[in-house]
């Protein structure tokens, strides 16, 4: 069969390997689609920071069964699927208390292990969340991104009722903004400085749209929600001007998240932050549940996926991928590779 691997920074290879087998406790995979993210993105520019060459790539992921491995129960030969690419010890505090998407060891697939950029994967059942027959594979492979951005949301606790502000309109940012909408927030804002993204952000039901390039972020946080401003301050775009734009503009006493990866060390207003006594935060990835109420939410009709798909390219055009959204960053929301160019 045959694997993608990035060599190095711009850099891929395909290469022949021998189909794996469905070990026991495992399910063999044909993959479907792969989704590229910003994370995927920072590795292509050699700016990942926990991540080394070779690599083989791929965590946003949807595939179907093709083969059961020995004990493997409550999954069927032709199911589709996408997987959980977390890899985890089990042992330390995080694991030993629910939170192994913080595990002292953690690796992720595509990452610091072995991603799923294969015709064949044989991955441990315990990774598979089944699909919905009626869901197809290119949004199946867009429910990881759409599980980090739930469990972000969670990360604020019941934000029923509430005002949810989102600094950068890429898929996770839009992602999240609608997440909030369907856990129940009251009125959402992104900003960006692409207007195409503002108007993508608002057709997907996100209720105020600023370009923070011709509009002062603190007015335009006041003018959308009032004096009381934002009650949570979600930051997806991950540079020094965001983080600072929430820091100077949040409301005292509020909550600014972080879940975008900066790709630099960042110079944050750490004056102002303790000033105002705000509590920045930070998510990191999802758990199982987030992988459920992700695809519940879709089911439900509360996510909307389709428009933020930009682009299909070949398996073998993945670096054709990587030079598309460099060459077009504005109007590229989310990439999908296909390994098999087949639509359910």
């Amino acid at each position: 069969m045959i694997q993608q691997v990035m060599t190095a920074p711009h850099e891929i290879i395909f290469r022949e390997v021998p189909t794996p087998t469905a070990g026991k406790g495992e399910v063999l995979l044909k993959m479907m689609k792969i989704g590229v993210c910003g994370s995927d993105i920072h590795v292509y520019h050699g700016k990942h920071p926990f991540t080394k060459y070779p690599v083989t790539q791929g965590h946003e992921v949807s595939a179907k069964i093709v083969a059961l491995g020995e004990g493997v129960e409550g999954l069927h030969v032709g199911q589709k699927v996408t997987v959980e690419p977390q890899l985890v010890c089990g042992e330390c505090y995080p694991c030993r208390h629910g939170k192994y998407n913080l595990c002292e060891s953690l690796r992720v697939m595509g990452f610091q292990a072995t991603g799923l950029a294969s015709e064949y994967f044989a991955v441990a059942a315990e990774k598979v969340t089944p699909l919905p027959d009626n869901m197809t594979f290119n949004e199946g492979a867009m429910i990881e991104p759409l599980a980090v951005t739930v469990h972000a949301v969670k990360r604020a606790g019941d934000v029923t009722g509430q005002k949810i502000c989102v600094l950068g309109a890429g898929p996770i940012g839009i992602l999240l903004a609608q997440s909030a909408k369907a856990l129940g927030a009251a009125e959402t804002m992104i900003t960006d400085v692409s207007d195409y993204r503002l108007e993508l952000a608002k057709k997907c039901g996100v209720d105020h749209a600023v370009n923070t390039k011709t509009q002062d972020f603190g007015e335009a946080l006041v003018a959308a929600f009032g004096p009381d401003k934002a009650d949570v301050i979600y930051d997806c775009a991950g540079n020094d001007i965001t983080i600072n734009q929430a820091i100077r503009c949040a409301r005292k006493g509020s909550t600014i998240i972080l879940v975008a990866v900066f790709a630099d060390m960042a110079k944050a207003d750490m004056a102002v932050l303790n000033d105002h006594e705000l509590d920045l935060n930070t998510s990191m990835m999802y758990r199982h549940e987030d992988y459920l109420d992700a695809i519940r939410l879709v089911g439900e009709g509360k996510i909307q996926l389709r428009p933020l798909m930009s682009k299909h390219f070949a398996f073998r055009d993945y670096l054709k991928a990587y030079e598309y959204i460099d060459a077009n960053r504005e109007t590229t929301m989310k990439v999908l590779i296909d390994i098999d160019d087949s639509e359910e």
